[in-house]
């Protein structure tokens, strides 16, 4: 667990911030749930046990059923055998870090991954967002904010919601190298007869652009629609999220032809 300049760990902090915000439960009131009449299940992946436990009170209070791992490998053994809707994790654990984590943890889920961390430096949020995380917030934090956050992540339409458009939209992205096609309503991406796996957030981002192909979409115009946040981020979470999943629409990624960057505008998706 890293220390600030005043000898406190970043776990100490969070917690007289979380202590600070704790909402009062009031006679009578009952748990909601984030999602209409159903439970979110959420993992708290945190190191610091009194950070851990103030997390789970709070997010429990708005009705989550929270799973606690204080360790990358107990975390790993709570996705495969309860699966999970959301999770929090940090990146400074003992033995296997966080970063490692979210890499042998994404193959097996497309749940959102936000990043909780007192690593502030631009390569550690560029490497969590690289290894699959959705989204990142540095310690300490408001916890208002963390609950905004899981919030906009549950907002997103699932792959395959019934508020997506339907099947007979799909969209063929690439009829010369494929064809790739983006079938929003079934939450699929194919080219030929491979389907190309999204996670979350790069199902959401590619939904953006195909709703608006042929047109430059700014940095903050994404993470207002991408990450239902206009009022606070970081623009270079777009910028990775991008990368990723040009890596999977493109054949050469470095010469693309389909997710094009407009220097000093933003992204275009581009249908040929």
């Amino acid at each position: 667990m890293a220390e600030t300049d005043g000898g406190q760990t970043a776990g100490t902090l969070q917690l007289r911030d979380i202590a600070d915000l704790h909402p009062r439960r009031h006679p009578g009131s009952g748990r909601r749930s984030t999602r209409l009449g159903v439970v979110t299940r959420l993992l708290v992946l945190e190191d610091d046990d009194g950070l851990r436990s103030s997390l789970r009170m709070v997010l429990e209070d708005d009705g989550y059923e929270v799973a606690e791992a204080a360790s990358a490998e107990d975390g790993l053994t709570a996705l495969g055998r309860h699966g999970v809707d959301l999770m929090l994790v940090d990146l400074m654990l003992g033995g296997m870090d966080g970063f490692s984590f979210i890499q042998r943890a994404r193959p097996q889920t497309e749940a959102p991954i936000v990043v909780i961390s007192a690593r502030d430096g631009v390569q550690d949020i560029v490497a969590a967002l690289e290894a699959g995380a959705d989204d990142y917030v540095t310690k300490p934090f408001v916890v208002d904010e963390i609950k905004a956050r899981l919030r906009a992540l549950l907002r997103r339409p699932s792959m395959g919601s019934s508020d997506t458009r339907g099947p007979e939209d799909a969209l063929v992205l690439d009829s010369v190298a494929g064809p790739l096609v983006f079938d929003q309503g079934a939450g699929t991406l194919t080219r030929g007869s491979a389907e190309i796996h999204l996670t979350h957030t790069e199902f959401r981002l590619l939904g953006v652009l195909a709703e608006n192909a042929g047109r430059v979409l700014s940095r903050s115009s994404l993470l207002e629609h991408v990450w239902d946040r206009g009022f606070f981020g970081d623009e270079r979470i777009v910028d990775v999220h991008v990368r990723r999943l040009r890596k999977k629409l493109e054949l050469e990624p470095s010469a693309p032809s389909t997710l094009i960057t407009v220097r000093g505008l933003g992204y275009r998706l581009d249908v040929r």
